[in-house]
């Protein structure tokens, strides 16, 4: 009998080791590589090369340097990330308690963008807030925007194409939560005369709070580092540390900067992720 559960522990083990070697290769080391490049000589290039110098002070002046879109990063990710919590939170609700036999075709449409490329939708609300675009004439005759408004290259428009792009990761985990909520604890918080609007915030929204915590997570992390929109959408006033990050590897080939970025970035997003978990306490992300 001890032998079989041995047998059955290495086999477990054995599972494991093709995605511990996955991980081990495309995530620790390229991110081993990372905090390296963060600490590179400044005084280097890409033509004469880098020296390890542990210079901790590129991550003091990048901040320095680069605090403006690291915040509006922040910023536009959190506003983003509000806007998919409203409308996801809308429309998962529909599908789990209203949908009824359309549930998985509607589940499939809220997926359906990601069989598009991730480049060719943002592109596609280029051509929707156009300067000569119906949206921006319709408003322009209804007085909203005046003769010389444009919705293209402003904030607006990045906050659109993030959440766009970002909304089915807050919808699947939102819908995962409330597909699961007992109904009968609704039909027993109207019988205690509960109205419909107590009976949502007492106790449909709480055993929905691990999907909203999940959704947040998996739409506020990628937004903030995203650069696609911005470069596509915005202008340089709308740039994001990500723009920022691609610049400084690509272009001006400083990488003791970009590393120091891009570490700076992971530390302040692992920061708040913990403090979030910490907040709302483990258990209820399970």
């Amino acid at each position: 009998m001890a032998q079989t559960r041995g047998r059955r522990r290495l086999t477990g083990y054995w599972l494991m080791l093709p995605g511990a070697l996955w991980l081990g290769l495309f995530f620790l080391v390229p991110f081993y590589s990372l905090i390296a490049m963060s600490l590179y000589d400044p005084q280097g290039s890409s033509l004469t090369g880098y020296d390890m110098t542990w210079h901790f002070a590129n991550y003091v002046d990048v901040i320095q340097a680069y605090w403006q879109p690291l915040l509006r990063s922040f910023w536009y990710a959190a506003l983003a990330t509000i806007a998919c919590l409203i409308l996801g939170y809308v429309l998962a609700y529909a599908i789990a308690f209203k949908a009824g036999r359309w549930k998985n075709l509607m589940l499939v449409l809220v997926i359906a963008p990601f069989f598009t490329s991730f480049l060719i939708r943002t592109l596609s609300w280029k051509l929707i807030l156009a300067d000569d675009g119906w949206i921006v004439n319709s408003l322009q005759f209804l007085g909203i925007l005046g003769d010389e408004g444009r919705l293209l290259a402003t904030p607006f428009a990045v906050v659109a194409g993030l959440t766009y792009n970002f909304l089915p990761f807050m919808v699947l985990p939102l819908f995962a939560s409330l597909d699961k909520v007992d109904h009968r604890l609704i039909e027993a918080a109207g019988d205690l005369y509960a109205s419909p609007r107590r009976a949502f915030f007492k106790v449909t929204l709480p055993l929905s709070m691990p999907g909203v915590i999940a959704g947040t997570l998996l739409t506020f992390i990628p937004a903030a580092g995203d650069y696609i929109n911005s470069e596509l959408l915005g202008s340089p006033n709308q740039r994001m540390i990500g723009n920022v990050i691609q610049n400084l590897f690509t272009n001006q080939g400083d990488y003791a900067a970009a590393g120091a970025l891009s570490m700076t970035l992971m530390i302040i997003i692992t920061i708040g992720v913990v403090f979030s978990i910490r907040r709302v306490g483990t258990e209820d992300l399970v």
